[in-house]
C-alpha cells in the first residue's frame, strides 16, 4: 500500500532532536530520508549516554538517537573536502527536501546554504529548523530546548506562587519545533505540486512554543493580562479540575460548561443532595463558592478508587480522564488501540514498544519501517544506488577520508 510521501527524498543534515525528529516524521510517512553525518563525530547525540539523570544506553545503542532517527538511511562525509560537497550536491539534484538545524551562519560556511543548493535544484524545499527564527538580534546565536521554553513563557505555566518550572522533560520544545518543521515542509511540497516552485522555509523553537501557547498568548495580547494559573484548590471551575482517589491515583474532570453537566457529575459522585444547592446553581455561584465545592469533591473522590470513579462517571455521561504518568501509557487501551504506542521488532533490541504515528491515514498509512541507522551504515548503498559510484570509486573515497 502506498505511503503518503512515497517517492519524496529528504536530505537530513541535522543533529540532536528538533531537526532529526522533523525528518523522522517524514520518514514515517514514507519519504526516503538520508541522514548526512560528519565522518568522524557524527550526530553528537550518538554520544549522549545520559540525559537529565536518565541512562540512554540500551544494549549498546542510544535510545535518544534511536527514536529521533528511526526509518532513515545514514551516510558519513567530511564536509571540509570538496569531493564530499560534490556528493551532497549530487544528492541535492535528486532530492526534494533539505533540512538542517545548525546555527544560521553554518550552512553558508559549509557551502550548504539555500542560495547554493537552490541553484543546483530550483525546486528544492529547504528547511531551516532554528532556535530563534531567521531575523532579530538573536538569530545567529545558539539555542536549546530549555532556552526556548524559558523565552516563550512556557516555564511560567505553573500555579501562582510557585517559581518557574525548570523545564518540561522530553524536549517538548524540540518536539514542537519538529512538528512545525514537518508541517512547513509538507505545505511547501503542496505549493510546489500546485505552483511548481521550490522555496526556503523557517521553523523555530521560539515560534513553535509560542504557537503551542497560542490561546494564552492571544488572550494576553488582546486583554492586556495573562490567564491566571490558580492553585488546584481554588480553581475557578471545580468541574474543570483534578482530584485524588482512594488509591492515590488522580482523575481529571473537564467540563467547560459546568452547569450543563452538573447533574451528571452529582449523580456519578453520589452528591444528589447538593444538586439544587443555590451555592452551586450557576457558573458564577460555583466560582464564588469554588473552594467549598472542591473540598466536597475531594472528600467524595477519596472514598473510591480511580477505576471505580471512572466507571461511574462514564455511566453518567461526564467528561473525565485518568491523569496519567508517561509510564502509564504503555498499558492504556486507548493508546494501543490507535497505535499511538505500537509493537515493533527492533533488529538489536528485539520485540519492543515505541511511540507510533499520531496521524492515521485510511488509504495511505504511514509506517515505522526501520530502526535508526548504524554510523555510516548506508554510505556505500546510497553512493551506488543514487549517484552511480563504483566500488573502486568508493574505496578511493575511503582512502582519502572523504567518507
Amino acid at each position: 500500500m502506498a505511503k503518503p510521501l512515497e517517492g519524496i527524498r529528504v536530505l537530513d543534515w541535522t543533529i540532536f532532536q528538533q531537526g532529526p525528529v522533523a525528518a523522522m516524521m517524514l520518514a514515517d510517512l514514507g519519504a526516503d530520508v538520508i541522514k548526512l553525518e560528519d565522518r568522524v563525530t557524527g550526530d553528537p547525540s550518538r554520544g549522549m549516554m545520559k540525559l537529565l539523570g536518565a541512562m540512554l544506553a540500551v544494549e549498546g545503542r542510544n535510545a535518544y538517537y534511536e527514536f529521533n532517527n528511526r526509518g532513515k538511511r545514514g551516510i558519513t562525509l567530511d564536509w571540509r573536502k570538496q569531493k564530499a560537497k560534490e556528493i551532497v550536491y549530487g544528492l541535492v539534484e535528486k532530492s526534494d527536501v533539505f533540512i538542517h538545524n545548525h546555527r544560521r551562519d553554518v550552512p553558508k560556511k559549509a557551502g550548504l546554504d539555500y542560495e547554493t543548493l537552490s541553484k543546483i535544484n530550483p525546486k528544492l524545499i529547504y528547511c531551516n529548523c532554528s532556535g530563534w527564527g531567521p531575523h532579530g538580534p538573536r538569530a545567529s546565536e545558539g539555542s536549546a530546548d530549555a532556552t526556548a521554553q524559558a523565552m516563550s513563557g512556557l516555564m511560567t505555566s505553573v500555579e501562582e506562587g510557585y517559581p518557574p518550572m525548570l523545564n518540561f522533560n522530553g524536549g517538548v520544545g524540540d518536539q514542537m519545533g519538529a512538528i512545525m518543521g514537518a508541517y512547513g515542509i509538507m505545505t511547501a511540497l503542496f505549493v510546489r505540486e500546485r505552483q511548481g516552485i521550490g522555496q526556503e522555509i523557517n521553523a523555530s523553537l521560539l515560534g513553535s512554543l509560542s504557537w503551542l501557547q497560542g490561546l494564552g498568548l492571544a488572550m494576553s495580547l488582546i486583554m492586556g493580562r495573562e490567564m491566571r494559573h490558580t492553585p488546584r484548590a481554588e480553581s475557578g471551575n471545580p468541574l474543570w479540575c483534578h482530584y485524588k482517589c482512594k488509591d492515590d491515583k488522580w482523575i481529571m474532570l473537564a467540563h467547560l460548561q459546568p452547569t450543563k453537566f452538573w447533574s451528571n457529575v452529582c449523580k456519578a459522585l453520589g452528591l444528589e443532595h447538593i444538586e439544587n444547592d443555590p451555592r452551586f446553581s450557576t457558573i458564577d455561584a460555583m466560582s464564588e463558592n469554588r473552594v467549598e465545592l472542591i473540598s466536597i469533591f475531594d472528600k467524595a473522590f477519596a472514598s473510591k478508587t480511580r477505576d471505580e470513579w471512572m466507571e461511574r462517571l462514564k455511566e453518567n455521561g461526564a467528561i473525565y480522564s485518568a491523569l496519567n504518568a508517561l509510564s502509564d501509557l504503555a498499558n492504556d487501551e486507548q493508546m494501543t488501540a490507535n497505535n499511538y504506542i505500537m509493537e515493533y521488532n527492533h533488529a538489536s533490541w528485539g520485540h519492543i514498544r515505541i511511540p507510533g504515528l499520531p496521524i492515521l491515514f485510511g488509504k495511505t498509512p504511514g509506517e515505522v519501517r526501520a530502526e535508526a541507522p548504524e554510523f555510516g551504515e548506508h554510505t556505500e548503498q546510497v553512493l551506488q544506488e543514487l549517484l552511480g559510484y563504483s566500488w573502486e570509486d568508493i574505496t578511493k573515497l575511503k582512502d582519502e577520508e572523504v567518507i
